[in-house]
Order: structure tokens, then C-alpha cells, then sequence
């Protein structure tokens, strides 16, 4: 009874971490798939899953005709450099928080935690004048620092959460060995929250990566625009490129996936070590 108890929640995960699966990567396919099939397929009254006949003009189309890797480089310049900063003021909050004798840490914390809770559309209108004062529209600049304000609310709960699962006893022993506090963050600390580093590094790059309404505000052009901003540049007033804009979100999707793919065993210990408390 038991056995037959066992078999039948085993095949009840399966389905449903199945059913999870088809519903999470089921319209990537469609689109992947929708990427490789001529127009005149797409607007059929049957759409077909298997393109045939199998064509690649959309990506061409993508990359020659709309300049698609102007916007991929842009993205990456913006996303990486957004993703380096957050890590190293984060970090630095983070740590203080944690490990130093802050007064009123929680309520910094909360703070910081706030500033994430306004809508972006609120936003989008006061930093515009802020950026056009600054002489900052059209600019990397202004989509970094704007990118910044909204990742290291995040990047700081989560190595914060982290930092505090780390024994005392290291720090302890790291003074007695005469290690400052800028050494025991590098040296110590940092190596070991490696898990929470990369979690929270993919979290502000896939942000910065996939952000539109501040990068549709900030810029104007396609030597400093980002890759959502370049891909709804693809439609115009009378005709939508549905399998132009497929292909470049296949482009831009796929490397997403990989990065998640490889560093997921980072990713699910930083997010639940960060919950226990040793």
C-alpha cells in the first residue's frame, strides 16, 4: 500500500513539474518557432508549431536591416556595468549592515526597501528633467545610474540576508589576526557569499538587461538605446514584423537562459541560505 502510495506522488511531481514546464517554456517556443517561419505562414488561419518551409530572413532582417547588435552592445555596456556597480555598493552596504555596529540598521534597511516600492511610472517624469538638467539624455549614464537605483534595493536585502547567516566567530579571528575591515570583506566575507554574488548579479543584470520604460524616456537614439527599446523600434504605423521581432527576442533571450541554466545551482542556494539563520 505504502509502494503504491510512493509510485503514485512520484508520478504526480512529474506531471506536474511537466505541466509547470510546457507552461513556463511554452510561448518561448512559439516564438522561437515563429522566428523561422515566412510571413505569409504567420498569418494564416492555422498556425503550424513545425515552420515549413524553414527560413532565417528574420534574423537577417534583425541584423542587417534593423542593426539588432547596436542594441545587444548597448544593452551588455548598460546591464554590465549596472550589474558591477550594484555588487560593489551593495556589497559595501550590505557588510556594513551586517557585520559593523550600525544604529538603526532595520529601519536603513526599510528605507532602502522603500525606495523600490514606487511605481516606475511615477518616476520616469522627475528623473527626465533631473537627466535633460544634467545634459545626461542619450547617454549610458543616465540608464546606469537610473538602473542602480532600482537593482541595489534588492542586491542589498539579499547579501545583507546572506552576510548574516556567516558565523561571528570569523570575524573574531580575522581581528585577532590583524585583518581590518576592508580586508575581512574581501578576503573573507566575499569569498564566502560567492553563491549570493552570483545570484544577486543575475538579478541586476536580467533588470538592466530587460528594462524599457526609462530607456525609452533617456534616449532618443540608436547609438545609446537598449535592446527593448530597439525592438519595438521594429514596428511601424501600418506593419508589425512579427517574425523580425520573434528573432530578436530569441537573440536576446537565449543567452539569459544559459547564464540561469548554468550558474542555477548558485542561484537557488543564494536565495534560500540567505533565509536560515545559523
Amino acid at each position: 500500500m505504502n509502494g503504491s502510495r510512493s509510485v503514485f506522488q512520484s508520478i504526480t511531481i512529474y506531471v506536474g513539474a511537466l505541466l509547470i514546464l510546457v507552461w513556463s517554456a511554452g510561448p518561448f517556443l512559439w516564438q522561437f518557432s515563429t522566428s523561422f517561419q515566412l510571413d505569409k505562414a504567420l498569418t494564416e488561419g492555422t498556425p503550424s508549431l513545425i515552420p515549413h518551409p524553414f527560413t532565417l530572413e528574420h534574423y537577417y532582417n534583425a541584423f542587417v536591416e534593423k542593426g539588432l547588435h547596436h542594441y545587444v552592445l548597448n544593452s551588455l555596456i548598460v546591464s554590465l556595468a549596472t550589474t558591477a556597480l550594484c555588487l560593489i555598493v551593495g556589497s559595501l552596504a550590505a557588510f556594513a549592515l551586517s557585520r559593523l555596529d550600525v544604529k538603526g540598521r532595520f529601519g536603513i534597511l526599510m528605507v532602502i526597501l522603500s525606495v523600490s516600492m514606487f511605481p516606475q511610472i511615477a518616476l520616469v517624469g522627475p528623473l527626465y528633467l533631473i537627466a535633460s538638467d544634467l545634459g545626461l539624455l542619450d547617454t549610458y549614464r543616465a540608464l546606469i545610474i537610473t538602473y542602480l537605483a532600482l537593482g541595489l534595493p534588492l542586491v542589498t536585502w539579499v547579501l545583507f540576508g546572506y552576510f548574516e547567516t556567516l558565523p561571528r566567530e570569523i570575524d573574531e579571528a580575522a581581528r585577532m589576526d590583524g585583518v581590518g575591515v576592508i580586508g575581512l570583506l574581501w578576503h573573507i566575507i566575499l569569498p564566502m557569499s560567492l553563491p549570493s554574488l552570483v545570484t544577486t548579479g543575475l538579478l541586476a543584470f536580467i533588470t538592466a538587461w530587460n528594462e524599457f520604460l526609462f530607456a525609452l524616456a533617456f534616449t532618443s537614439d540608436s547609438d545609446s538605446q537598449t535592446i527593448p527599446v530597439g525592438i519595438a523600434n521594429f514596428t511601424n504605423q501600418y506593419y508589425v514584423p512579427w517574425g523580425d521581432i520573434a528573432a530578436a527576442s530569441a537573440v536576446v533571450t537565449v543567452p539569459l537562459i544559459v547564464l540561469v541554466l548554468f550558474f542555477q545551482r548558485h542561484i537557488i542556494e543564494g536565495l534560500t541560505q540567505g533565509g536560515i539563520k545559523e
